[in-house]
């Protein structure tokens, strides 16, 4: 057996559990990591992973030129093995070679040892084959933009100008965004402690830096001392256009893992800041962020929906609501989003969104401020939502577009980035004020 084997068993374990189980990445790779002690396996594993994941939709259009007949139902972790086979000679820096061996190699590793003249005759046809597999791939839709045929052609109408810059830039691997703590240190000074990097900047988020190559967060200076954080400059606009004082009584609902807690409280370390989430496993993700950054915030379990059942009475001074959505703004980040999401969550999730805001403006004080966020580009989830509010309550006022900033895209009752247009992920920002 090949060393290379147990890498490829535990990428194609984590993507069968995404693709067969309905189980995130973020919950299934580090199930698939801990099989593997070297860090240099463990680094492999991951990128072909996500790589498995991003390039799905594709390489299963190639895979049903190569197989025969299809493979039987529950067959997950023998198609997530081809798709890792696939994804390393298509688009990962590994020798083909390598990448049949050890993928040949790991059938018996995922329990189907019978399978390995299939894993063999695949692969290598594919090597034999490739330009006429993926020229025909690219016939369609789902194989020449690599996503599912429901979000293209949802990105295609709500974006007619710029739906194949937005999957293009799906497809690319994220850079890796930080914010400064800018109550320890100014950006540009922080920036001078690195040796190896040639970060960038934007100008609408100030404490933001683009490192010019990943590192593991241990590799930052000050990370454990809170001097810096992991977030997308897009997702550092939230706290800036709450624009948090000392002394307010905030709420930042649906609030995990907690990267817009830890900035608001940066911003304004005297601000009450109450951090709510639906789940207890993921709020503590917040306390430890928190704790890391050695600040202090209140940590409250429940859902956003149901105010009753955690809701002291005190109206609050201002509050950030980043909404569960279809995340089909952070593609990028979560390949597993295209074979997690339907076409029919965007309804669902807008349904949930309204349930959100009908439940959590009456907690705000008369002159506060709401700041809807969600991290998709659907319009659904994003503008025709706060239109959609606003119509409907009397005392909500919106902030015109304009006075949030010249970032992003200027719409009806908010802003919109959206990946390839700009430099971040894709995100919806409007900012509502109850009348006095």
């Amino acid at each position: 057996m090949s060393r290379g084997a147990p890498v490829r068993a535990a990428a194609a374990q984590a993507v069968a559990e995404v693709a067969g189980s309905g189980r995130s990445l973020d919950e299934a790779l580090p199930r698939a990591l801990s099989r593997l002690a070297a860090d240099r396996d463990r680094a492999l594993c991951q990128a072909i992973a996500y790589g498995a994941l991003r390039r799905y939709p594709r390489h299963a259009v190639v895979l049903g030129e190569l197989l025969s007949r299809p493979l039987k139902a529950g067959e997950h972790r023998l198609a997530a093995l081809l798709h890792v086979g696939l994804v390393q000679i298509s688009d990962l820096d590994v020798p083909d070679h390598a990448a049949v061996a050890a993928t040949v190699d790991a059938v018996g590793l995922i329990g189907r040892p019978r399978a390995r003249g299939l894993v063999n005759a695949v692969l290598r046809r594919f090597l034999r084959e490739r330009t006429a597999l993926l020229a025909a791939a690219d016939e369609t839709d789902e194989g020449r933009y690599a996503h599912p045929a429901w979000m293209i052609e949802r990105l295609r109408r709500a974006w007619p100008e710029d739906w194949e810059a937005i999957l293009a830039a799906n497809d690319r691997r994220p850079p890796m965004w930080l914010r400064v703590n800018r109550q320890q240190h100014e950006r540009a000074a922080w920036q001078a402690l690195l040796s190896d990097q040639e970060p960038a900047t934007v100008e609408f988020a100030p404490a933001a830096v683009c490192l010019s190559r990943p590192v593991d967060v241990d590799r930052l200076p000050g990370f454990r001392e809170g001097a810096v954080s992991v977030q997308d400059a897009g997702a550092q606009l939230a706290a800036q256009l709450l624009a948090p004082r000392g002394g307010e009584r905030i709420l930042d609902a649906c609030a995990a893992p907690g990267g817009k807690t830890g900035h608001l409280l940066e911003l304004a370390p005297d601000a009450a800041v109450t951090a709510l989430d639906a789940s207890a496993t993921r709020l503590r993700r917040v306390e430890e962020n928190l704790e890391r950054l050695g600040l202090a915030g209140q940590c409250v379990s429940g859902d956003a929906g149901e105010p009753a059942d955690w809701w002291d009475g005190e109206p609050y001074d201002a509050i950030l609501l980043d909404a569960p959505c279809t995340a089909s703004g952070v593609v990028r980040r979560h390949p597993d989003i295209k074979l997690l999401r339907r076409d029919a969550d965007v309804a669902k999730l807008a349904r949930e969104q309204g349930r959100l805001l009908a439940a959590l403006w009456p907690l705000l004080a008369p002159g506060g401020r709401l700041l809807y966020v969600t991290c998709s580009v659907f319009p659904e989830e994003g503008d025709e939502q706060i239109v959609r509010f606003l119509q409907a309550t009397p005392d909500a006022r919106g902030v015109p577009p304009a006075e949030l900033g010249e970032w992003g895209l200027a719409r009806s009752a908010g802003r919109q980035l959206l990946p390839g247009a700009t430099v971040t992920d894709g995100f919806y920002y409007a900012c509502l004020v109850k009348r006095l």
